[in-house]
C-alpha cells in the first residue's frame, strides 16, 4: 500500500490536511465518494450560461484568521466581494442582519443610533429578565436577548424554523451567534477583515490545493464501502492512520442510532433577463413560504459584468429539509437529542485505533469555510508533531 495516511473526504477540512502532510513529506491517499474535490464549496460554470455556479449553494469566504489568510492566497487570489443579503418579510424587502437600516424601516421611524439600541434593549428586557443571568441555552432565547421579540418573529423564527426543520427552541444559541446586530447602517452580511471569492473560482481552489506529488486523490470511492478494495476502512483499520472528515454516525454503521443533519434541494431556473432579484440572495422570513432563499449567481462576481450574458442569468431556490438514509448531509442540527448521541459516539471514536475524526461532518459542528480549513490544520497536527 503506497500511502503514509489515508485521509477520508477531499472537503476543505481533509484536502488541507492532507496539503500539510505532503508537504511535510509523508505520501497521502485522499478517498472521496463525490466526482469531485472540494465538498460543498464546488463552483463551477453553468453550461447554458457561462455564469459560475455554486453547485451545493451559496459559499462565501471571509476570514480573522491570518494563518488560513496566507495559506489559501497560496493557490488562489480573491475578489474583493463582500456580501450582502436581502429578506423579503410580507412582501416588503429589508435588509439583513439587522442593522439600523432594518430597525428603522421595520418600525416605520428614523431613529439615531442610540434610540434604536434604547428600542431593542427595551424590547429584550424581557427575555434577559428571565434569563436572569445565566446565558441563553437555545436559539431563540440567544435571538430575543439580542434583537427583541417583534425583529425575532419577522425575519429569523420562520426562517430558522424553514432551513432547520426543528423547532428554534430545540437548537443551540450557537447557532445564532454568527449574526450580528449593527445600530449603523453598515449592510455587510461579515465583519471579517479578509472577505471575497476565489478568482478562478473554488474548483481551481481546492483542484490546487490538491496538486502535490505526494497527494494521491481517489474520487468516487467510497471507503466504507463493504466489497474491499485497497483503501477501504475494513483494510487499513489499525494499519494506517486515517483522518476521517466524512459523517461520524456513517463511520460507526449507526450503531447508536442517526444524528440530526439538515439536507438542501435545489430548483434550478434559467431567466431570459440579465437581472433577476438585484442582488445574489435573498431571503423568504415567512413560514408559509415553502423555501429559504433565492441564490442568482452572477451578482457574486460583478467583476464579470462585461463577460456574463446581458440577457439570461440563472437562480438556484433552496428547499431545506431533514437529511433521510441517501440523502447527502449539509449542516448538523444539534438539538438537546442530538448532543446527547453524539457524547456517544465520541466514546466510540476515542477508542478507535489509528484514526481522528475532523471537519464539520467528522465533529458533528457548523463550521464556516475558514473554520474548515483551521479545522483541517488541527487534524493534521498529531501526525505532524509524531
Amino acid at each position: 500500500m503506497d500511502a503514509d495516511v489515508l485521509v477520508v473526504g477531499a472537503g476543505p477540512c481533509g484536502l488541507t490536511a492532507a496539503r500539510l502532510l505532503a508537504e511535510a513529506g509523508r505520501s497521502v491517499t485522499v478517498v472521496e465518494r463525490r466526482g469531485h474535490v472540494g465538498g460543498n464549496a464546488w463552483s463551477e460554470a453553468d453550461p447554458a450560461t457561462g455564469i459560475e455556479i455554486h453547485r451545493y449553494g451559496a459559499h462565501l469566504f471571509h476570514t480573522a484568521n491570518e494563518r488560513v489568510w496566507a495559506f489559501v492566497n497560496r493557490f488562489t487570489a480573491f475578489t474583493g466581494y463582500e456580501h450582502r443579503v436581502w429578506t423579503t418579510h410580507k412582501g416588503e424587502v429589508y435588509p439583513l442582519p439587522v442593522n439600523l437600516g432594518t430597525i428603522n424601516q421595520f418600525f416605520r421611524a428614523a431613529y439615531t443610533p442610540d434610540q434604536a439600541q434604547a428600542l431593542i434593549a427595551e424590547q429584550a428586557a424581557p427575555m434577559l429578565a428571565r434569563l436572569a443571568g445565566r446565558e441563553p441555552a437555545s436559539l431563540d432565547e440567544k435571538a430575543v436577548a439580542l434583537i427583541g421579540q417583534p425583529l425575532y418573529e419577522a425575519f429569523i423564527r420562520g426562517y430558522t424554523a424553514k432551513q432547520w426543520q426543528v423547532a428554534p427552541e430545540l437548537l443551540p444559541a450557537s447557532v445564532i451567534s454568527r449574526l450580528p446586530v449593527r445600530y449603523n447602517y453598515d449592510t455587510r452580511y461579515f465583519n471579517d477583515p479578509h472577505q471575497g471569492l476565489p478568482v478562478g473560482g473554488y474548483g481551481r481552489l481546492w483542484e490546487a490545493l490538491a496538486d502535490h506529488p505526494r497527494v494521491n486523490v481517489r474520487l468516487e470511492e467510497d471507503c466504507l464501502a463493504p466489497d474491499g478494495g485497497p483503501f477501504t476502512l475494513g483494510a487499513v483499520r489499525g494499519q494506517l492512520p486515517v483522518l476521517y472528515t466524512g459523517p461520524v454516525d456513517r463511520y460507526f454503521g449507526y450503531r447508536l442510532g442517526r444524528l440530526g443533519w439538515r439536507t438542501l434541494d435545489f430548483q434550478w431556473e434559467h431567466h431570459p433577463v440579465g437581472d433577476y432579484q438585484g442582488c445574489a440572495v435573498m431571503n423568504y422570513a415567512d413560514l408559509e413560504v415553502p423555501y429559504t432563499r433565492v441564490i442568482e449567481f452572477r451578482h457574486f462576481h460583478p467583476e464579470r459584468r462585461g463577460v456574463y450574458p446581458g440577457d439570461a442569468t440563472v437562480t438556484a431556490t433552496e428547499f431545506s429539509r431533514v437529511a433521510g438514509a441517501g440523502d447527502e448531509v449539509y449542516y448538523p442540527v444539534g438539538t438537546p437529542a442530538d448532543r446527547e448521541l453524539l457524547e456517544r459516539y465520541r466514546l466510540l471514536a476515542v477508542e478507535e485505533p489509528l484514526v481522528w475524526f475532523g471537519g464539520r461532518l467528522g465533529r458533528y459542528q457548523y463550521l464556516d469555510m475558514d473554520a474548515a480549513i483551521a479545522a483541517g490544520f488541527a487534524l493534521a497536527a498529531p501526525l505532524l508533531e509524531g
